[in-house]
């Protein structure tokens, strides 16, 4: 089984693929994760993408696709995998599909207010690299070391804003993509954890 989860940024992709992977024997690829892998051991793809990064661009579709086919046939993905991070683009999803079977696609829907809400009111410890929530922990000071808490520039509400926006500009084309085909599952991201992943146990069932 392979699927693909979807999600803005703050959408809970994280803490819902980490539950489904220990729940359904699923391997939690992230090609982000995957890419810095490659280039870490100087594979052939590896030392290719590193060219790449090296001379500031983006590495291509081709190449991560080429290291998504390697990952998927690996193994350790005998009982499936969650892809993380890929497709991101209706493009990147049709060379995914020349090279396997997705099964299903999960889409992480939330309003854009509560994402900007969820990553804006993060807190990081400048000391131990603790994570807060202002939910949660509305102080300025780290309860664990006493180093101060900051706001980081990528969670400040105007950068959020625009890294939502340009989530949505590539993804808007994909989400179609799979829905015509029929293999896109939309899922209230809103609820907590526990409420998203209870909904997505309820859609995995559903297919078994």
């Amino acid at each position: 089984m392979i699927l693909v989860l979807l999600g803005a940024p703050g959408a809970g992709k994280g803490t819902l693929a980490a539950e489904m992977c220990s729940s359904f024997k699923l391997k939690h690829i992230s090609t982000g994760d995957m890419l810095r892998q490659n280039m870490r051991e100087e594979t052939a793809l590896g030392i290719k993408a590193r060219s790449f990064v090296d001379a500031g661009k983006l590495v291509p579709d081709a190449l991560i696709i080429e290291m998504v086919r390697e990952r998927i046939s690996m193994p350790d993905c005998k009982e499936g995998c969650l892809l993380d991070g890929f497709p991101r683009t209706a493009a990147q999803a049709e060379a995914l599909g020349a090279i396997a079977h997705v099964d299903m696609v999960l889409y992480l829907e939330v309003e854009t207010d509560a994402l900007v809400k969820r990553i804006s009111g993060r807190r990081v410890c400048e000391g131990c690299g603790a994570v807060y929530h202002i939910s949660w922990h509305d102080g300025d000071v780290c309860p664990k070391c006493g180093a101060k808490l900051l706001v980081r520039d990528d969670d400040k509400p105007e950068t959020v804003l625009r890294r939502i926006e340009v989530y949505n500009q590539n993804t808007e084309p994909l989400i179609g993509y799979y829905r015509e085909k029929g293999l896109l599952r939309t899922v209230d991201g809103s609820g907590t954890p526990e409420e998203v992943f209870a909904a997505v146990r309820g859609i995995m069932e559903k297919r078994v």
